[in-house]
């Protein structure tokens, strides 16, 4: 048995590069419709059309995105889809985990939320931050190749067995923003989210290519 033991560190280790080299041998695969075909309509909220700039944009490596901001009586809002067609070494979706703090947002706490949807009960990242004076609480997930996944080393196992045995590697990174105010309470922040995120999640899978 001790013998058996020594090769698996080699084991695991060649395993792993088999399946690093898989992923920079992606096809890429385009939306089945535009993103810009999700309604524009959330939350029984109508949103406007924004953008992210040309730098960020080559930042974050996406294929396609939309970013939406949204004023209600009682909330601000924003969401962002970024939609990668093929994921490769240097060019992978950036965890809002990592991006967050380095644009001045610390964490407060953070948790999962699981919320039902029409497609059935999905889980996603539930993140209050705080920027100086400014608070507001993020949503966030990963949707792509049939599921909805918010756990980030899932993620990273999905992504590399999906290279490796179907060679697929599109996803989408999904967020929503809700700003805290004076008539925004986190409470109120999380009941919206959660209307949106139900909204959201079917309409980027009507979007995203079949699985």
């Amino acid at each position: 048995m001790a013998e058996h033991s020594a090769w698996i560190p080699g084991g695991v280790l060649a395993i792993g590069c088999v399946l690093t080299l898989a992923v920079n041998r992606q096809v890429r695969t385009p939306l089945a419709l535009p993103l810009d075909s999700i309604p524009l309509m959330l939350a029984e909220r109508a949103g406007q059309v924004g953008s992210i700039s040309q730098d960020q944009v080559r930042a974050a490596g996406v294929s396609s995105y939309i970013f939406r901001w949204y004023a209600a009586d009682t909330a601000q809002f924003d969401i962002y889809v970024g939609y990668y067609d093929q994921q490769t070494q240097g060019k992978t979706i950036h965890s809002p985990k990592n991006c967050l703090p380095g644009s001045g947002w610390e964490a407060l706490n953070q948790s999962t939320l699981t919320l039902q949807t029409t497609d059935g009960p999905e889980t996603v990242n539930r993140y209050l931050l705080q920027n100086k004076e400014q608070r507001a609480l993020v949503f966030y997930w990963y949707q792509g190749r049939g599921r909805v996944e918010s756990n980030e080393y899932r993620v990273k196992w999905e992504l590399l067995r999906d290279s490796a045995l179907r060679g697929r590697s599109e996803e989408a990174l999904v967020r929503i923003v809700v700003y805290l105010n004076a008539a925004t309470t986190e409470a109120q922040a999380g009941a919206w989210a959660t209307r949106i995120a139900a909204d959201l999640i079917p309409a980027v899978f009507r979007v995203l290519p079949s699985w």
